[in-house]
């Protein structure tokens, strides 16, 4: 269990890196940047969380984009200022690149074969699914809380 928590906590630490990174390169003010850490550590973190009880890196993702669209409608608030300053960074540590990265190398090595191999066409067709799969799930969960907290009409 305690190991389990300081596995939460690193992950939480060196997530809210980029994300203080992403902030600075997008112009986020100065004062605002440790609140995209925070968002940043909290989503990532808590996708962490979900895959360690085996849930899909998709539903986690989707999960954790939802959780980081939350927190950052409640900043937003607090500070006057658009949510999206504070979400946009705090995703990026949630970004799939090594599901892209494998993507494209194997779609290199199937191109430079003289003959398809069926090992690598699967490996392209998963992981590029699994790519836009887990970049729908951070763009539906980060819009989501907001598009069901700032309704003019009630849902029913």
């Amino acid at each position: 269990m305690l190991s389990f928590l300081s596995l939460l906590l690193h992950d939480a630490f060196f997530s809210a890196i980029p994300a203080v990174g992403f902030a600075m390169v997008f112009n986020v003010p100065k004062r605002y940047l440790i609140y995209c850490a925070i968002a940043g550590a909290i989503g990532h973190s808590s996708r962490t969380f979900l895959l360690h009880f085996s849930m899909p890196i998709e539903w986690a993702t989707f999960i954790a984009a939802a959780i980081v669209g939350l927190i950052t409608i409640q900043f937003a608030k607090r500070h006057l200022a658009p949510p999206l300053m504070y979400a946009v960074a705090a995703i990026i540590p949630m970004v799939p690149g090594t599901y892209a990265f494998n993507t494209v190398i194997a779609l290199i090595q199937l191109t430079a074969q003289s003959q398809v191999s069926p090992e690598l066409t699967a490996q392209v067709i998963v992981n590029g699914l699994k790519t836009v799969f887990i970049l729908g799930a951070l763009a539906v969960g980060l819009a989501l809380p907001s598009l069901l907290y700032y309704r003019t009409r009630p849902i029913i």
